[in-house]
């Protein structure tokens, strides 16, 4: 699992953020998913709720359509991640390329890492 994009792309009208990484692999996430997942100290309930990959229940959580869903911009974070701002105002979540592949809604990614939490 390669963590290096190589194209991001935020897609409004369809509501999708997209990421090629190096490896070839392409994921595709619904905004309604980030926003959910927002690695933010905040969004995950204080510093000792920070982890370095998703809380498995972000994936079952619906987001309807909203200012906290819709992105207004994206911003790189050196050469290792991205802010996400939200039309609500909010950007404190930091998506850094691990996360980011780590939360990969895909089938294959969802099963690698279900593996991975198995041991």
């Amino acid at each position: 699992m390669s963590e290096k994009p190589t194209g991001v792309t935020a897609n409004k009208s369809n509501r999708e953020f997209t990421v090629t990484w190096d490896d070839g692999h392409t994921s595709v996430y619904p905004f309604g998913l980030l926003r959910a997942a927002c690695p933010c100290a905040s969004c995950r309930g204080g510093h000792e709720n920070m982890k370095s990959e998703p809380d498995a229940e972000v994936f079952s959580r619906q987001m309807e359509d909203s200012l906290s869903t819709r992105i207004a911009n994206v911003v790189a974070v050196g050469s290792y991640a991205l802010t996400i701002v939200w039309e609500d105002g909010h950007d404190h979540g930091i998506f850094n390329w691990h996360y980011l592949r780590a939360l990969c809604p895909c089938n294959e990614c969802r099963k690698e890492s279900a593996q991975r939490q198995s041991g």
